[in-house]
């Protein structure tokens, strides 16, 4: 079996977001896992229309060649680590509709999490995980909550110091989330290689 292979997915589009500076850190978190091999990938390089096709692809192929394209990238991928802003007790409007525009792509598959707010996007992450099981993904327990006080110390508007001065904080949860991502990514990557060659067989 192939070294299983994560994105990073920044799901925040703002020209003023954060998201930079945890996906930075988290990709360096995950780099040290060689037994994963891990991307960004920022939403931003995919101009994205609002979902409007007939149907989700589940049921017909997408017309519009941006969401195709979307498609073909995400679908390279074993597993997913999604970096969250909590917009108004949700995920953002970018993420969501990123995840609408896919279905077959993110199928049994693992996804975790690394949210950032007031309450470390907690609420935006429950979200994302409701969507994430309809999607037939694996959303793993632990998560990293980049929260209050550790946000204001990281964030521009606070004292906008290095992750490194919050790090302590963090990287015992980073640790456990990666530990559930690999099982689970390597769990699901096997059994999806069993399906494509029972079905291969037929």
């Amino acid at each position: 079996m192939s070294k299983p292979k994560i994105a990073i997915i920044i799901s925040s589009t703002r020209g003023t977001r954060f998201a930079d500076k945890p996906a930075q850190w988290i990709l360096e978190i995950a780099q040290q896992r060689p037994e994963l091999d891990v991307e960004l990938v920022d939403l931003k390089d995919f101009d994205l229309p609002f979902f409007n096709e007939a149907a989700s692809n589940l049921w017909m192929p997408s017309s519009d060649p941006r969401a195709v394209a979307w498609q073909n990238k995400i679908g390279e991928y074993d597993g997913y680590i999604f970096v969250v802003a909590e917009y108004n007790r949700s995920i953002t409007g970018a993420l969501k509709n990123a995840l609408d525009q896919a279905y077959k792509e993110w199928n049994r598959k693992p996804v975790a999490i690394v949210g950032y707010g007031a309450l470390g996007a907690a609420r935006a992450a429950e979200h994302l995980r409701t969507i994430a099981i309809e999607l037939q993904m694996v959303p793993v327990r632990s998560a990293v909550h980049i929260a209050g006080g550790d946000f204001m110390t990281v964030h521009p508007m606070g004292k906008n110091e290095p992750i490194s001065a919050i790090a302590d904080h963090l990287v015992g949860g980073a640790r456990d989330m990666l530990d559930q991502l690999t099982w689970w990514v390597n769990a699901t990557k096997s059994a999806r290689e069993e399906d494509q060659v029972a079905e291969a067989a037929e």
